[in-house]
């Protein structure tokens, strides 16, 4: 029973990809059809058009007429920022906060999780006047800024459950042989919690990586990442095969993150169950 449940939840979670992954070599007029949805399958005006049952015009269009690549660098950029500054406060920060024996460190999470819970699109309102006055908005910089500050509180707060349950013992026993804090920190704990640290990242990446609000404010039209660049194919759908140029962009956006799932599904899976199991 439970073997046929999920065989039939992943049918029903995978089915809209493999079904955008389909329609992307087919025409806009078999795609969506509405005459014949066998059209969208068989790929009928697909054959009479380019001779073929299949096309690939629509990655065609996308990345090269319409220059996605320049898309896909620009939120390479952004994500490898975002996740390094990221994780370089967030574990400096979490492992200070869980060692603390101050009172001020649980406030100062608390005060981490309502910035937190503030919608992005109220926190990015704030950010526009100075940017523009200082003529910052537009850059890719600018964007990094705001998404590692909306980013921050999730990586403390995740961090620090993790550094929680790490030993004292270990950083002790570390400082007792020789090393000083942040050798310990370096050595020692980093190693043990590394799984967490993946964990983390990939969250963090899927935050800049998946962004719409933040970056449609905040960056101009040459320095769109691709997300908004997907938003301005559909806005313009008066225009011969952009539709499909944005069914191909959506299938390019979400391949590499079934790739990178796969490839780190192991330190996801042992940093989420850390500290579950006790004993």
């Amino acid at each position: 029973m439970a073997t046929s449940f999920l065989v039939i939840w992943l049918i029903v979670a995978a089915f809209p990809f493999l079904w955008t992954l389909w329609g992307s070599f087919k025409v806009e007029g078999d795609f969506f059809s509405k005459a014949n949805w066998a059209n969208a399958i068989f790929g009928t005006l697909t054959q009479e058009e380019t001779g073929s049952s299949f096309t690939g015009a629509g990655y065609y269009g996308a990345w090269v007429q319409e220059e996605f690549w320049r898309a896909a660098l620009n939120t390479t950029l952004v994500c490898i920022f975002v996740v390094t500054v990221s994780l370089t406060c967030g574990t400096l920060g979490g492992y200070a906060l869980a060692r603390s024996t101050h009172r001020y460190a649980f406030w100062f999470l608390l005060f981490a999780l309502m910035f937190r819970a503030m919608p992005p699109i109220t926190l990015v309102s704030g950010y526009l006047l100075p940017f523009f006055e200082w003529n910052l908005w537009g850059h890719l910089y600018t964007t990094v800024i705001v998404l590692v500050a909306l980013n921050q509180p999730f990586t403390l707060w995740m961090l620090h459950s993790f550094f929680k349950n790490i030993p004292k013992d270990l950083d002790e026993s570390a400082m007792v042989d020789g090393c000083t804090r942040f050798q310990a920190f370096r050595h020692v704990i980093i190693p043990v919690m590394w799984p967490g640290v993946i964990t983390t990242g990939l969250f963090s990446f899927l935050l800049a990586y998946n962004d719409f609000a933040v970056t449609t404010m905040l960056l101009s039209k040459e320095n769109q990442t691709m997300v908004p660049k997907i938003a301005s194919f559909l806005g313009t759908t008066q225009t011969k095969g952009n539709v499909m140029f944005a069914v191909s962009a959506v299938v390019s956006v979400t391949a590499p993150l079934f790739v990178m799932v796969m490839f780190f599904q192991r330190q996801i899976v042992s940093g989420l169950t850390a500290g579950a199991v006790k004993g």
